[in-house]
């Protein structure tokens, strides 16, 4: 059984470019084998990430990142169970929110940057919907 699952965290430190590399590296090399497919949003200090394959690997990899020192305030935002994949063809894709028009994030948003916390799941979806159909991520390795 497929899952799509979205959460969002602070970050404990800055997010540098070495930490979403380090990140990016990890779940590059450890997703494939696992089934798991993604998406990593990230803009000031707050991680947004889609993660999508088997009930047990998810939920497993989600356990991974409640334990993960990089993060806090890891709240879920939506769970699903999925027929297909968004992310098939990405073992994990990327997004810097900060180098995005202010206007994508208005869209969905209150104010012109990202804060998940203060928007549905469902609004946070959409809004990477919208990144998917604009070419915006990067990374898809």
């Amino acid at each position: 059984m497929l899952v799509r699952l979205l959460y969002a965290s602070r970050s404990v430190d800055k997010i540098s470019p070495e930490m979403v590399d380090s990140i990016m590296a990890q779940a590059r090399t450890n997703n494939p084998p696992h089934g798991l497919t993604g998406i990593l949003c990230f803009g000031g200090n707050i991680f947004v990430q889609v993660l999508e394959g088997g009930r047990t690997a998810v939920n497993t990899l989600y356990g991974d990142i409640l334990r993960d020192p990089r993060h806090h305030d890891v709240q879920i935002l939506h769970y699903e169970e999925i027929t297909e994949r968004r992310f098939a063809g990405w073992t994990m894709g990327q997004v810097n929110l900060g180098k995005l028009n202010t206007s994508v994030l208005l869209k969905y948003s209150e104010l012109p940057y990202l804060n998940p916390f203060a928007v549905s799941g469902l609004v946070s979806m959409a809004l990477l919907d919208e990144l998917i159909a604009t070419a915006s991520i990067v990374g898809r390795a």
